[in-house]
């Protein structure tokens, strides 16, 4: 290939989960959703169920996220070029961002940071559209400070954005955890805003467009701490309606109340008795020239846990005397702690709120939703829960009388840092594992219409291990036989899984089963149909494909399971579509068949040679005893040596392509290269071919180039070296790569051309960004020298937001020929796994 050519990225997959805070979700009147996955600010489409790109720009963890106009105003966004996204952190900053759509070619871009920031982080972001081209917005931090802002959006694309702040209220000495605006009946301008937080009153604040809030009043009747508000939109057309708008509040009281603020005359005409009934009614404010009264309209009871958010039905088309005018519908969607989400709507001859919906379980899960939102349409509910997941339910029913709410795909991932990924054997699938204690498996699943590649979407296939400890490292077992992976956790021991028949069988429906799958006919040795969680959630023990039909019955997502003190029973299944979280949680899981004990600390690094005959293994370590590497055989998985040179943690362990030398990596800023022979009686022997202090700080990784005995590492120095191993003796070093702009955290390297000796190394870094370097080797009598040259940087807005864990090329079969197309994998400690495609 020529030294400049042009070499083509494409992004192709983003798992991740969602941060674990109230607020953090927007769904937005484009149709997309918005949330926060550590430091970055995710974007999907429900349409789809694909993660279509992440914002980098924060330096904490993005709490809340609010689109301008969100689904609430999408009456008032139709043929919109442009849609605007708010973004908070913890650190108290706020982003405003931009979504252009124009020649449905959708591009984002950084438009400003808010020029005053909060001095906690922030909690929760509202706002109210005032026209197309106009906002106000409210932010809300965790030490009481409430910030009213003013947003012109441009009508041409040449002009820029205006922000200004309105007001800062000093609300509260506690945090403020919710807040919702409004404009008040017959009074333009004038608007109510309303905020609740780690007390269990409401807080009413009155002011005009040009900012000036004043506090009018304090609703009294939840018991507990405050937890979501929303207003009704005034639309309805109806006299009645025009002149009042409905607060709803839910509070960890469990219990729903809906507010009505009425108009109910003008400051000098109205006049209030003070009786017993007028204290029930509730309190009564003046705002410009009217007065309001609210009181409670509803009281509603059903969740049996803390109630996190409440949100009203976006408005609706209707026809009235032949007129589409847009309408309030009095319905409210709650979601809850208690694993379940409510509508709720009056009805239609008494005018008693009921729950007319219920959706998801009251459940085994231990803890259950953050918050609930409407789609544009009403369609559509989604919910995001304690474990950094998505659920999602449409209303399939074709009538207006009845309702169908069935679960939908939604993208998911890690809610926690993902510190190591590997791909199948044969590249069909990829294993990530994360500190959130679990080991996921991710794969394309072909649409039935076509193979094309554009008609690849991946998801999340099973979750094998779902364990009680972080996940530190894993390895796949290459060579023959079933699909097995060895992880090593914040423990001491070694964990060996196998594939069960439901995954296997699974693996035939997602289109990506290659020649080195697990073919069918050797299937059927395969006894073990699934894991149970055992209840402390470390061991996953075995179910029999022959123990008991009875779980085979069932559907995978386990009707009748729950009990709520006991871990339910799995129900392995085959699966023809991409599974669903509750199937994901309990009914994926593989068998444990093994635990390798002999290290003295927690797991750090694991890799397994390409025969598929040893896996190699190393714990966290301050000495030179506890920083020994540990070979195991597979199949027997004994150990069958231990391997001494370094005096602290190694942080990487690589099999060279002729699985003859393992190469280390250490803190203690040496590399070692190993011997690994086997005698004739089929033992293994070991021994230290060299060992140099390679860098100034620690190595973070290693790489072997797949077409000889040369590798690269990686270092908290910000530099990459190529080294070589000359005559099989000694090693020297061939190249370092330019100073990069912060530490290198993961290395890979893939070969493209044999003849050439040509490869290319990725390089990722603590900054999350990722760069590709071209390199050649060439061997002659005098020695071995590289060249390199930069290939590709990818733009920030396709790489991670925090440091890059771990890059892996994905495996080609025969390095032959010229490589055109080259698939890589990473992962980082912004939850994220990513994929990406290079066309070389």
């Amino acid at each position: 290939m020529s030294e400049n050519a042009k070499i083509e990225a494409k992004r192709v997959f983003i798992g991740a989960g969602c941060n674990r805070v109230v607020n953090n979700v927007s769904w937005g009147a484009s149709g997309l959703v918005s949330f926060g996955a550590q430091n970055a600010v995710a974007i999907f489409c429900p349409k789809t169920a694909q993660i279509l790109t992440t914002l980098p720009g924060h330096k904490a963890s993005v709490n809340c996220t609010h689109w301008l106009p969100s689904s609430k105003f999408a009456f008032k966004a139709k043929n919109l070029d442009r849609h605007y996204l708010l973004s908070g952190d913890s650190d108290g900053i706020i982003i405003l961002w931009e979504l252009s759509t124009l020649n449905n070619n959708p591009q984002w871009r950084h438009v400003l940071q808010l020029p005053l920031s909060h001095k906690k982080g922030v909690t929760c972001i509202t706002a109210y559209m005032v026209s197309e081209t106009d906002a106000m917005f409210a932010s809300a931090s965790s030490d009481g400070v409430v910030n009213v802002w003013d947003v012109s959006f441009p009508s041409l694309s040449t002009e820029e954005c205006k922000v200004l702040c309105l007001e800062s209220i000093c609300a509260d000495s506690k945090a403020i955890v919710t807040l919702s605006l409004a404009e008040l009946p017959q009074n333009p301008g004038r608007f109510a805003l309303a905020f609740g937080g780690l007390d269990n009153k409401i807080k009413l604040y009155c002011g005009e467009r040009t900012g000036k809030f004043t506090s009018v009043c304090e609703l009294k009747g939840h018991t507990d701490w405050i937890r979501s508000l929303d207003f009704s939109l005034l639309l309805n057309s109806t006299e009645e309606s025009a002149n009042s708008i409905m607060l709803v509040s839910s509070s960890q009281d469990k219990v729903i109340r809906i507010w009505k603020l009425v108009l109910v005359g003008d400051v000098g005409s109205w006049r209030r008795e003070i009786t017993l009934a007028s204290y029930i009614e509730g309190p009564v404010f003046v705002s410009g020239t009217f007065t309001y009264q609210i009181s409670v309209e509803s009281v509603l009871i059903g969740h049996e846990d803390w109630v996190y958010s409440v949100e009203w039905q976006p408005p609706v088309i209707d026809s009235i005397d032949g007129q589409l005018i847009n309408h309030q519908p009095l319905s409210i969607l709650s979601a809850s702690m208690d694993k379940t989400m409510m509508i709720w709507r009056p009805e239609k001859k008494t005018g008693v709120w009921v729950n007319v919906v219920c959706v998801g379980e009251l459940s085994h899960c231990a803890l259950g939703f953050y918050g609930g939102h409407w789609s544009p349409n009403g369609l559509s509910i989604l919910a995001h829960g304690y474990g950094g997941s998505f659920h999602l339910w449409r209303n399939v029913s074709s009538s207006k009388e009845s309702e169908n709410w069935q679960m939908q795909k939604v993208p998911s991932g890690h809610f926690a840092a993902v510190t190591d990924i590997t791909w199948a054997r044969t590249g069909e699938y990829l294993l990530s594992v994360s500190h959130d204690q679990t080991t996921r498996v991710f794969s394309s699943w072909k649409n039935n219409e076509g193979n094309e590649v554009e008609d690849e979407h991946w998801h999340e296939l099973a979750r094998p291990q779902v364990h009680g400890h972080d996940i530190n490292c894993v390895a796949m077992v290459q060579g023959k036989g079933n699909h097995r992976f060895v992880s090593g956790a914040e423990e001491k021991v070694v964990r060996v899984f196998e594939a069960p028949l439901s995954f296997l069988k699974t693996l035939n429906h997602t289109g990506t089963g290659g020649e080195g799958s697990f073919p069918e006919d050797l299937q059927g040795g395969v006894q073990v149909l699934g894991a149970n969680m055992s209840a402390l959630g470390l061991s996953q023990k075995p179910i029999y494909l022959h123990s008991s039909s009875e779980p085979l019955e069932r559907n995978g997502g386990g009707e009748g399971l729950e009990t709520f003190e006991t871990v339910p029973e799995a129900a392995p299944a085959e699966l023809k579509e991409p599974p669903i979280e509750d199937q994901l949680a309990f009914h994926t899981l593989w068998p444990e068949s093994h635990k390798l004990y002999g290290h003295g600390n927690e797991l750090f690094s694991l890799c397994s040679d390409h025969k598929g005959n040893l896996v190699a293994s190393s714990c966290k370590a301050q000495s030179a005893s506890m920083a020994e590497i540990w070979l195991w055989e597979v199949g027997t998985w004994k150990a069958v040596g231990r391997l001494q040179s370094h005096s602290l943690t190694v942080t990487h362990l690589e099999f060279s392509y002729d699985d003859t030398l393992l190469l280390s990596v250490s803190r203690d800023r040496h590399f070692s290269v190993f011997s690994i022979q086997r005698t004739d009686n089929g033992e293994v022997c070991h021994k230290l071919m060299a060992k140099v202090e390679a860098h100034k700080r620690i190595i973070w990784a290693c790489s072997w180039n797949p077409f000889g005995h040369q590798f690269a590492t990686s270092s908290r120095d910000k530099t990459v070296k190529i080294w070589s191993i000359e005559n099989n003796t000694r090693i020297k070093q061939v190249l370092a790569l330019p100073q990069f702009g912060s530490s290198v955290t993961a290395v890979a390297w893939t070969g493209l051309d044999r003849k050439e000796k040509s490869g290319c190394v990725a390089v990722g870094m603590e900054s999350g960004l990722i760069e590709l370097w071209n390199i050649k080797i060439r061997e002659t009598e005098e020695g071995t020298t590289a060249t390199a040259d930069l290939a590709l940087r990818l733009e920030p807005f396709m790489c991670h937001v925090s440091a890059v864990n771990r890059l892996a090329w994905r495996p080609i079969e025969k390095y032959e020929s010229n490589q055109s197309l080259l698939r890589l994998t990473s992962c980082g400690d912004d939850n994220c796994v990513r994929v990406f495609d290079f066309k070389f």
